[in-house]
């Protein structure tokens, strides 16, 4: 599958505000995605699980220089190929510090999917709740949403983000929140329980207006899920 390249366009701006790429990658698909500044070619990777050389790619198409390499959990397919790019990158790797027992255990999950035990890097930063992660003219906060994994993180961009003002909010949910569906709690530190509080306490207090960006399948908004997510009936 070709990546799928977008870019979100500024109200009344001739070029656009901000280059995304979502690059599915590995056996999974998993959404790997790129967030760049078009004006100072800073971006940011979230959850490069596999196909380091496609993003590798894509980073250059754009001349873009990573400057972190974010997790947004740490099952295998989100995470296989953080050595890789941070050995090409040197970006520094950033994730939640509860999910460093599950990126630890990568054998455990490797021999649970029947594929080779892909190389660890060191963590750089443990991501909490509250964290703002700049880059270029933008700025992510950090959502602590624990569920799908003890250490799972979201990273929302309102409006008036950085030096910036959005013409939408962004959501970059990795294993929460899908279109239609939410992540699965039945895999090693799942809880429905705080899934659940972490979608209706936190994600569904978001703008309905919020573009959710998660780690497989299509977008959708707050607003969409709301109203048809079975789960959030």
């Amino acid at each position: 599958m070709d990546a799928t390249q977008k870019m979100v366009q500024a109200p009344n701006a001739a070029n656009p505000e901000m280059i995304y790429m979502r690059i599915p990658v590995g056996m999974l698909q998993c959404n790997c995605l790129i967030i760049g500044d078009p004006k100072t070619h800073e971006a940011l990777v979230v959850d490069p699980g596999d196909e380091v050389e496609r993003i590798l790619s894509m980073l250059g198409r754009y001349k873009l220089k990573v400057q972190a390499i974010i997790s947004t959990h740490a099952h295998i397919d989100h995470v296989g190929g953080l050595a890789k790019l941070h050995q090409y990158t040197g970006a520094p790797v950033m994730m939640h510090g509860d999910d460093l027992p599950l990126y630890h255990g990568m054998e455990v999950q490797a021999a649970f999917l029947g594929v080779p035990t892909p190389e660890l890097t060191a963590v750089d930063q443990l991501l909490k709740e509250g964290d703002v992660l700049p880059w270029g003219n933008f700025q992510a906060n950090v959502i602590h949403t624990p569920g799908h994994t003890p250490g799972s993180v979201s990273l929302y961009l309102p409006k008036e983000c950085g030096k910036l003002k959005l013409s939408q909010p962004q959501l970059f949910a990795g294993d929460t929140l899908f279109a239609g569906s939410i992540g699965r709690t039945d895999l090693w530190g799942g809880s429905m329980e705080q899934i659940m509080e972490s979608l209706t306490d936190k994600l569904m207090q978001l703008p309905e207006e919020t573009l959710v960006h998660p780690g497989h399948g299509a977008t959708t908004t707050i607003g969409e899920e709301k109203q048809s997510n079975p789960f959030l009936k």
